[in-house]
């Protein structure tokens, strides 16, 4: 199955507001360290539901935010989530649809690059990278926020519940594949879950964890990959 067809059936039956209820728990913080400008434009890859396009836009005065995703229900379902839609006024947000190997912007032409839970999903990541860095003018961020990584085995399971492929790298290879694709690494660092509630000891096991241990490790210790680039 195409990403198009899966998360087309995802848009369908409303599974994009559940996405955003539950990456919201990290992203809000990782788009609050964005350093962006008034004025500045913001693209968000795999945007879903629009959710963080519009937060860049009402929290850190974006002049224009965009959001691409691959399937044209999850845009289609974004647009009607945005208030102000395509009306090409300063502070608007726009949702496109796109392959991420080939992004519909002209080179040095975006400020800042946001993906959250989307960019394993590229068909060839190394090429997302290279037109990240394409698009970004000099001193632009990219900001890749991803729970599935190699060192997360709590999320290793994910690939068997989804027909789309999955790109599973390490901490270590997001840093090197940036590098190669001329990106700068900034940072990279594990944003922890704060929002799930952990139970007490007394109350394991459930139905999905084994032990207190496993789920503290995996909300509050592993959370988030964030990797930072910076365009040259």
């Amino acid at each position: 199955m195409s990403v198009r067809e899966e998360f087309d059936d995802w848009a369908a039956d409303g599974r994009d507001k559940g996405m955003e209820d539950r990456h919201w728990h990290t992203a809000k913080y990782v788009l609050a360290r964005m350093p962006v400008e008034a004025g500045e434009t913001v693209l968000d890859l795999g945007t879903g539901s629009g959710y963080a396009a519009r937060a860049l836009r009402d929290t850190k005065a974006a002049g224009r935010a965009y959001g691409l995703d691959g399937s044209p229900e999850m845009a289609r379902n974004a647009r009607g989530y945005t208030e102000n839609e395509s009306t090409g006024s300063e502070g608007d947000a726009g949702f496109l649809v796109g392959d991420f190997d080939h992004l519909p912007f002209e080179d040095d032409s975006v400020d800042h690059v946001f993906t959250m839970e989307a960019f394993y999903y590229a068909n060839d990541p190394h090429q997302t990278l290279r037109e990240v860095a394409r698009v970004l003018r000099p001193g632009g961020t990219f900001f890749c926020a991803v729970n599935y990584y190699e060192e997360n085995v709590h999320s290793h399971e994910w690939q068997e519940f989804i027909d789309v492929e999955m790109t599973r790298w390490s901490a270590a290879e997001y840093r090197e594949a940036f590098r190669e694709a001329g990106l700068h690494v900034a940072e990279q660092d594990n944003v922890p879950d704060r929002d799930v509630e952990i139970p007490d000891e007394s109350e394991f096991p459930t139905d999905d964890w084994d032990s207190r241990a496993e789920m503290v490790e995996r909300y509050r210790e592993l959370g988030t990959l964030l990797t930072v680039g910076v365009a040259r």
